[in-house]
């Protein structure tokens, strides 16, 4: 069995973030997005890995190299324009060799992993395992209509008016019937190949289709408030470690996990969930979290952060309350005004003087 981990796509919706990187790099929980769905990937015994790439893909190349150090092959594909899922799929069928697949979105992180697909066909040996989730905007999604018997009765792709809440998760597992399924449906109204239109082909076809209810939580990272939303969900479980120097008179609450060579200062305050990289500073005017992430190489000089995302080599001395923010690599936030709540979404190398 082979993986497909796609991070194609111009990432449009999660500028400015995405003008200087592909958005499958952007962090949660201090870690590249990508590499969630890579780790569920191995974690299901997959070690031949196909990584679909965008226009912009330079440092996911940098970042994972030929797979050797997450114990698993890495084959690059490229895919010159975003054409959809499904011609994304195309694309890598000389890789999969005719192989069963597990296709993994890369901006998707889903908590259960894919071992309950991987499960689910070597019991069954279905032509297709799907994941579906209930959701409060199925509008946005390819929605799953269920027959009586809790089986497919037809799948449509971002419906006006749905008739279901069951959104199709972005982790699929194919055998190679889907190519013949994607060579046969049309490009949609958006000009992409559609997967949710890949599936349905299936179904018509009378493949055999066995479908997952997800047991725990699932997001998409499409916009910046859905990266507050995953990096929230993933703090939510990660356990108290400190491997930095807490000195005496600061206080580190709850769930926190703090790097190496990071140094908490006395009066500086830390409340779980929240992880410290490496290499940071946190003076004593500092109050981090819950749910945030602070990245390597961060000084906190003054201010509160809650809710918010800080990437690697940022410097905030701005005495406020940073909520519900991202704040791209290298960026200064330095203080020159009287708000009291500062809500920014900055991408890397800025620099704000307020």
């Amino acid at each position: 069995m082979r993986g497909l981990l796609l991070a194609g796509g111009h990432g449009t919706r999660l500028r400015p973030l995405t003008f200087s990187g592909n958005k499958h790099m952007l962090p949660i929980a201090n870690k590249p997005m990508i590499l969630y769905g890579l780790e569920h990937l191995t974690n299901a015994g997959i070690t031949e890995i196909g990584v679909i790439l965008g226009p912009v893909y330079e440092r996911i190349i940098e970042h994972l190299g030929d797979g050797s150090r997450f114990n698993c092959k890495i084959t690059y594909i490229h895919q010159d324009e975003p054409k959809g899922i499904a011609h994304a799929v195309l694309m890598a069928e000389e890789f999969l060799q005719d192989e069963p697949f597990v296709v993994y979105l890369g901006d998707n992180l889903l908590k259960q992993g894919v071992c309950p697909l991987v499960e689910t066909f070597r019991r069954n040996f279905p032509d297709c395992v799907i994941c579906i989730s209930e959701v409060e905007n199925p509008h946005q999604y390819g929605v799953v209509e269920l027959n009586a018997r809790g089986g497919i009765h037809k799948l449509i792709e971002k419906p006006k008016s749905p008739r279901s809440k069951f959104a199709l998760v972005g982790t699929y597992l194919f055998n190679k019937s889907i190519f013949e399924a994607i060579r046969n449906i049309k490009p949609s109204q958006r000009a992409e190949l559609e997967i949710t239109d890949a599936i349905q082909y299936l179904h018509e076809h009378g493949k055999r289709i066995k479908i997952i209810k997800v047991r725990d939580w699932w997001k998409d990272t499409g916009k910046p408030e859905d990266l507050l939303i995953a990096n929230k969900l993933v703090l939510s479980g990660i356990k108290r470690e400190i491997h930095g120097k807490v000195m005496k008179g600061a206080k580190v609450i709850g769930n926190v996990h703090v790097g190496t060579n990071s140094i908490i200062h006395s009066g500086a305050i830390i409340k779980g969930p929240a992880i410290i990289g490496q290499n940071c500073e946190i003076h004593s005017t500092v109050d981090v979290g819950p749910y945030a992430s602070i990245d390597n190489n961060v000084k906190l000089v003054s201010g509160i952060i809650t809710n918010s995302i800080v990437m690697e080599n940022s410097i905030i001395d701005c005495n406020k309350h940073i909520s519900n923010s991202i704040v791209g690599k290298n960026s200064i936030l330095v203080k020159h005004s009287n708000s009291d709540e500062v809500n920014v979404r900055l991408g890397e190398n800025s620099s704000i003087y307020f």
